[in-house]
């Protein structure tokens, strides 16, 4: 079993982290729906771009012409672009999101994966804890983010993840991720179980990060070794599960892990009772794992002043 002291640690260092939301901001409303949260300061400049925006008191809308998918997808390429030449956008992947009010319901719009957290939207990833053992001892492969990432560049992060770019399953991403991130084969990432999903919902300097992550263990042999692909990974390591737990708890230094790691080793650490059952922080890092879960309204407030949060 980990002690209190370590759970204590790691309860204090996430609950830091994946604080509720803060910011002042505005709805980004679509079809009486929310769609996204945009922070106070830009929604001036938002205003700007009046053929796609309409900024009223309780929120951003699409302009009234904007009313198919194609049409909002087009006018957001151009905010986003003139976003992008400004420097107020992360760096830029060429790659997009669907927008979309649940996973699997057809998109209100694509836009360009770099504006995701500009502009509030909720977005969906995959991770995978790759789980091997070493001299019969369980064990736990993680991988360091290259440097040059746009987000969390040089931290350590779980083995595979990452974003669902629009057209892509989870199992479709999970297959691709694996191979690109630490050379695992279709055939065996196939086999990796998705165990649940986390939420995520935290202000950061580049907007507020909305997110879902659908989480997976593999099961990996001793003798198998990562190998990255596509350059966004530096090394590998693999630690025992006590390690693992160290690590996360870590608030400084090279060995940092991201929140999002973090959050997922977290709940791996929790399926497997790794914390004794009295154990004072044990409700508390549950709840991490999902009170961050919005519950929005289903239609525009009447209110005056701008929406508080979706």
């Amino acid at each position: 079993m980990l002690g209190s002291a370590l759970s204590a640690a790691i309860l204090a260092r996430l609950s830091r982290l994946l604080a509720t939301p803060t910011s002042p901001g505005v709805t980004l409303w679509v079809d009486g729906q929310p769609a996204g949260f945009v922070v106070v300061p830009r929604v001036a400049r938002l205003a700007a771009f009046s053929a796609t925006f309409d900024v009223r008191a309780n929120g951003i809308h699409f302009a009234p012409a904007l009313t198919s998918v194609e049409a909002r997808t087009a006018a957001m390429a151009e905010v986003t672009a003139a976003l992008a030449a400004e420097g107020a956008l992360s760096a830029w992947r060429d790659e997009r999101y669907a927008v979309r009010p649940t996973f699997t319901a057809a998109p209100w719009f694509l836009l360009e994966r770099a504006a995701a957290r500009y502009f509030g939207i909720h977005t969906y990833a995959a991770h995978i804890n790759g789980l091997s053992r070493d001299r019969d001892i369980p064990c736990m492969w993680l991988a360091r983010r290259s440097p040059g990432k746009a987000i969390d560049p040089g931290l350590l992060d779980n083995l595979v993840g990452g974003g669902i770019r629009a057209g892509a399953s989870v199992a479709s991403t999970v297959i691709a991720e694996a191979w690109e991130e630490a050379g695992i084969t279709a055939e065996l990432a196939a086999t990796a179980r998705q165990v649940g999903t986390l939420v995520i919902r935290r202000d950061q300097p580049d907007g507020l990060q909305s997110e879902t992550i659908f989480v997976h263990d593999l099961d990996l042999a001793p003798a198998f070794v990562p190998a990255n692909q596509d350059g966004e990974v530096t090394a590998h390591r693999r630690v025992e599960i006590a390690e693992a737990a160290r690590l996360i708890a870590i608030e400084a230094g090279p060995d940092v892990v991201t929140a999002d790691a973090s959050l997922v080793v977290v709940d791996y650490l929790l399926r497997q009772r790794a914390f004794a059952d009295d154990d004072p922080p044990l409700p508390a890092l549950r709840a991490l794992r999902g009170t961050a879960a919005p519950t929005p309204s289903p239609s525009p407030s009447p209110s005056p002043s701008p929406s508080p949060r979706v």
